[in-house]
């Protein structure tokens, strides 16, 4: 999908967060696997089906105007006193109006296009569901035509072609140049079965493949899916030719990065392309198995869109996704400390681009999540998972007798965001007396000064300890300097505690490593993990990749032999890292409006490099001695 390059100044328009509630419910219902259709297991959260466009105009002049409905929809435009049916060309002589559209539908959100030179749906219409105070309508930017249908996505295509067709197990092995999301198109005499695979051996394995589908007998169209390779067996080269639909939405990625280091350039590049593949409507965490909207990975997507694209739409419909109805019953996507991340990612949206409005739109949700928490917390301030509950943290061995020490800390951090964005006296005073109840039951039920780290758990007196506990005290500011450094020493550079196992928590080790300023470590891991997957020829960067198992073995997860995501959000993290930590830029502010660039010189004898910083972009150069920084 293009973005409008037009002037435009009318939208259509919808009560907020319903567009994005029905397009996650789209992406959420949209997962495959071998056949079946498998939703989400959370909570859908429904868009509303009656809304009303209120609007006052003061008009001088003789005009007209049209509404037009989304597809599937009723309603009638009121005029004062008068009722007109959608569509129609209502006349407005010189006057004072009170204009009211009212819409409802039960396939999709009601969504209105108000067509005409002065009334029109521009940003000065209000909505209204009839239950709360009229808010300000919502609207998209890739949504100002008439013709358009905000109900569905219109991608963006670009035809690929394979780059190599190979005869095997009597049929035919289609490899395109890299990972798509794409709708293959199959030209050929029939409509033979086509299996799908983000790498060989799955497309090849007709049994256990997680896509297989049958071509329109009509359009030769497949479903759109992630393809790296196709096959089609009982064939001959010749007998089909496959034409790959590459679907995408056209969000541009503006950062670049050129460095003396060539293994470094790679990986730099090939997150950039995951990273896009897991980017359209929303944040995903892949594009092959799960394609869900997920809390922890949009939270750590938000780290390198900041870096990538500095799309502040992508992020908004994302949280927007995650945020459901109130009243809050469950927390986002049934796991605990998702909820929190939800609370941390809109501060951390709003220290990239100084999102105040959006911030402002989000603080009652915020609020009605940190209800929620706080309703299950102990006699001590911390909080207990539900029965119903998912505490996730990482796939780790955690001691998960009583609380969790790592759940605890970012419930500290989410009090004190809510008092960072928080415009009320009684909700500063409120989360800052919960924060210092927390942090001081903190200090006495988990810090272990023998053990000289954070444990788990203090109920079961196993007292063990792992590093991810540690790491959030670090990240988070929990722990002082002092015992920052005591952390590093004993805990997150010590063999004999387990090692992370996950790149998901491998993003927040890294970083901990790169404040504590261990930052030829965190090279080190880069370079042998990420470019670990290179050497193995991967075209994008994985959801997992264990050094010590063969390619073939690289493609099982959770028990299924291609369960693994070959292309996942999270891993695209070394954007991040390299742009923060060893390019140097550090947001001093909300959107970037004060930062400061101080690149790590010890890493590059030369750097060319542009990232965006808020509504800016900023060059970066180094030269031999010489540093150039400018926008």
């Amino acid at each position: 999908m293009q973005i409008k390059t037009t002037d435009a100044t009318a939208y259509w328009i919808w009560y907020p967060g319903d567009f994005e509630k029905y397009h996650a419910m789209k992406q959420n219902f949209s997962r495959v696997e071998r056949g079946c259709s498998w939703p989400a297991f959370w909570k859908s959260e429904g868009f509303r089906n009656r809304v009303a466009f209120r609007r006052k105009y003061h008009i001088t002049k003789k005009t007209s105007f049209s509404v037009h409905g989304i597809k599937d929809s009723y309603g009638y435009v009121q005029v004062n006193d008068l009722k007109y049916p959608f569509g129609e060309t209502i006349p407005c002589m010189p006057g004072e109006y009170s204009i009211s559209v009212h819409i409802a539908c039960i396939s999709s959100m009601p969504s209105v296009y108000i067509d005409g030179d002065v009334v029109k749906s521009d940003t000065g219409w209000n909505a209204d569901d009839f239950c709360f105070a009229p808010v300000p309508a919502a609207f998209n930017r890739y949504f100002t035509d008439k013709a358009e249908d905000p109900s569905e996505w219109h991608y963006s295509e670009k035809l690929f072609f394979p780059v190599d067709e190979t005869e095997i197990n009597g049929g035919v092995l289609y490899e395109f140049e890299t990972e798509l999301t794409a709708a293959l198109e199959i030209r050929g005499s029939g409509t033979p079965v086509v299996y799908l695979g983000e790498s060989r051996p799955e497309a090849l394995d007709t049994n256990n493949c997680y896509y297989h589908c049958i071509p329109d007998s009509s359009s030769g169209m497949c479903p759109r899916q992630a393809v790296l390779f196709a096959f089609i067996p009982e064939c001959k080269k010749g007998d089909y030719e496959v034409i790959a639909h590459h679907q995408y939405v056209d969000i541009p990625v503006v950062a670049k990065f050129r460095c003396d280091d060539e293994e470094l350039n790679h990986i730099f590049d090939i997150a950039s392309h995951t990273f896009s593949l897991c980017s359209g409507a929303f944040i995903l965490d892949g594009i092959k198995r799960d394609k869900w909207i997920w809390g922890g990975d949009v939270y750590q997507s938000l780290f390198v869109n900041r870096f990538l694209t500095g799309d502040k739409e992508l992020e908004r419909r994302s949280l927007l996704a995650l945020a459901g109805n109130d009243p809050v019953m469950t927390h986002v996507n049934t796991i605990i400390d998702y909820s929190l991340l939800w609370i941390l990612s809109v501060y951390e949206h709003y220290l990239s681009y100084g999102d105040r409005e959006f911030v402002d739109s989000m603080f009652p949700k915020m609020k009605s999540i940190m209800d929620l928490c706080m309703s299950q917390r102990d006699e001590n301030g911390f909080i207990i998972p539900r029965k119903q509950d998912w505490l996730f943290i990482d796939w780790a061995d955690f001691d998960r007798d009583g609380p969790l020490c790592a759940l605890q800390i970012l419930l500290a951090e989410a009090y004190r965001i809510m008092i960072y964005l928080s415009k009320e006296d009684s909700c500063r005073s409120l989360y800052g007396a919960e924060r210092e109840k927390l942090l001081g039951n903190i200090e006495k039920h988990f810090w272990d000064s023998e053990k000289n780290g954070y444990i788990d758990s203090y109920t079961s007196g196993k007292r063990n300890i792992t590093k991810h506990a540690n790491i959030f005290a670090v990240i988070f500011g929990i722990a002082d300097d002092k015992r920052k450094k005591t952390i590093a020493e004993n805990i997150l550079l010590n063999d004999s505690i387990p090692k992370i196992t996950t790149p998901y928590f491998r993003f927040f080790e890294l970083e901990a490593l790169c404040e504590l300023g261990y930052l030829d470590e965190v090279m080190k891991q880069i370079k042998s993990y990420w470019g670990g997957m290179l050497k193995l020829g991967a075209k994008t960067f994985w959801e997992q990749y264990d050094p010590e198992k063969p390619l073939e073995k690289q493609y099982e997860m959770y028990g299924d032999p291609y369960g693994k995501s070959l292309c996942h959000a999270w891993s695209s993290s070394p954007i991040y890292l390299l742009a923060k930590y060893f390019v140097g830029i550090k947001h001093l502010g909300p959107g970037g409006k004060k930062y400061e660039v101080r690149p790590e010189k010890a890493f590059f004898k030369r750097l060319d490099c542009s990232f965006p910083v808020g509504d800016r972009m900023v060059e970066i150069r180094i030269s031999g001695n010489d540093t150039i920084v400018s926008e």
